[in-house]
């Protein structure tokens, strides 16, 4: 408490009892013992709100103002009767004692303020802590989130194992000694403007805190380095079984690619292996078998080729390595084109056709959009029965224009809708029945979604699925 405000409350002590002594000397007439018990109330509430040593200045007052009006004789600090001296020292001695007690249940009440707040902001730093999913982000902010939760002009972390420190701000001045003597030691240290302390997780120190500016308890202390040190290990927790994870979806990954590739390169070089060993065998084959041996060696060389060209591709746009030409084009070329790509693919099925006359041009890369048509048309045909309908549809409205493709095949299973666009994933039932790597899908997402447009399908068991491109209607 500072000389001002000490002075400035003992003249506010001085007008209350002057005021009380006027009125009960001028106003109302009362026996000493109403007097003094009046003053005690003076006392008391000074000690509960002001504290002992002003209280203890209103209490000698208070004895002089009722010595002096209300115990004669009067006007005079003189004492006749043996038996004042006893109610003054009982006054000045149950004052006295009184706002002693008074100031200890003040103390003891502002104190457990000062717990209740701390257990408040210990509860929002730890809610701050859990926010933090990985160390870099944990010591970057937990030093500025501890300064601002706690009121703090500054904190600064240390970790073991790492010779940096993350302060709260990059001008913060502290001692680095004790704090890295905090981190060796395990003990929480004090100097006159900051608190040094260890981070803990049990019995393991594993780093600690500097905190600049404000005083607080040594289990505040405690539990704030303990707090840090769970929630480091925490975060090094999540990254550990996130990189676990991302180990196994890898190898999980390579494991599917490795046996799709493995399955689907087998299948035509034993129809080009077969071939060949039935060409090389000593018994001439007449012209008519020959053709029809290089024929499936032909088809399975170009069924290898589109094989590798696939992953290639899938590795260019996984790498964004692929130079878009954009430019605006009528929907139905892009649609006459893809159909004539697939002639002998769709041969079996009725082909409809329905783009409307006003069907504006937009703008993509003519050959990869075809390659989407392409892949889209013949799904539809491998899926669906012979002499099935397959229809080619384009609508439009002022945002898009939405290019599908619609076949009357099985249809797709809900929960695999989700999954069918993923590299390398191919339907339960599809899979045994028509070959295929399973990335068609997952390019032809890749490449819409280059053109900043989707690829969504819409499909129920037993009726057949339609797959649609939405494409961006832009200048």
């Amino acid at each position: 408490m500072t000389l001002k405000l000490a002075v400035a409350r003992g003249f506010a002590v001085a007008v209350v009892l002057t005021i009380v002594t006027f009125v009960y000397s001028h106003w109302f007439h009362v026996n000493p013992t109403t007097v003094a018990l009046s003053l005690l109330v003076v006392v008391l509430l000074t000690s509960a709100y002001w504290g002992f040593r002003i209280a203890l200045f209103t209490a000698f007052a208070a004895m002089a103002l009722l010595n002096f009006f209300f115990l004669p004789p009067f006007g005079t600090f003189t004492i006749a009767d043996p038996q004042n001296w006893i109610a003054l020292l009982t006054f000045l001695t149950t004052a006295v004692v009184a706002s002693n007690l008074a100031e200890r249940v003040r103390r003891q009440a502002a104190l457990a303020q000062s717990r209740r707040q701390e257990v408040e902001r210990l509860y929002a730093f730890s809610q701050q802590l859990l926010t933090f999913d990985n160390t870099a982000q944990l010591f970057n902010r937990a030093a500025e989130n501890l300064a601002q939760t706690f009121g703090a002009t500054g904190a600064a972390l240390t970790v073991s194992g790492r010779d940096t420190i993350y302060p709260s701000r990059p001008d913060l001045d502290f001692d680095r000694d004790l704090l890295l003597r905090a981190k060796a030691r395990g003990e929480i240290s004090e100097s006159e403007s900051a608190s040094y302390v260890p981070l803990r997780l049990g019995a393991r120190v594993m780093g600690a805190l500097a905190i600049l500016g404000v005083k607080l308890s040594r289990e505040t202390l405690e539990a704030i380095g303990s707090l840090v040190g769970i929630a480091a290990e925490r975060t090094r927790a999540i990254e550990e079984l996130s990189e676990s994870r991302a180990m196994q979806e890898s190898e999980k990954l390579r494991t599917a690619l490795l046996d799709s590739v493995t399955h689907e390169f087998r299948t035509p070089l034993t129809g080009i292996k077969a071939s060949v060993t039935a060409l090389l065998e000593e018994n001439a084959l007449d012209p008519a078998q020959q053709r029809e041996l290089l024929s499936v060696i032909d088809e399975e060389t170009d069924r290898l080729n589109r094989l590798v060209g696939e992953a290639a591709e899938m590795a260019q746009l996984d790498s964004h390595m692929v130079k878009l030409e954009v430019r605006p084009h009528p929907p139905r070329e892009l649609i006459d084109a893809a159909l004539e790509s697939t002639r002998s693919m769709i041969a079996g099925h009725v082909v409809a056709v329905n783009v409307p006359a006003d069907t504006p041009d937009v703008s993509f890369d003519f050959e990869r959009m075809r390659e989407v048509m392409v892949h889209l048309l013949e799904n539809a045909a491998k899926y669906s029965p012979q002499e099935s309908e397959i229809i080619i549809s384009a609508e439009h409205n002022p945002q898009e224009i939405i290019l599908s493709v619609a076949d009357h095949g099985s249809g797709i299973d809900t929960v695999e809708q989700s999954m069918i666009f993923e590299k390398f994933y191919r339907g339960r039932e599809q899979r045994y029945i028509s070959p295929g790597t399973g990335m068609g899908l997952a390019i032809c997402k890749v490449i819409v979604e280059a053109h900043a447009g989707s690829l969504t399908v819409v499909s129920q068991l037993g009726s057949g699925s339609v797959f649609s491109v939405h494409l961006p209607l832009r200048s």
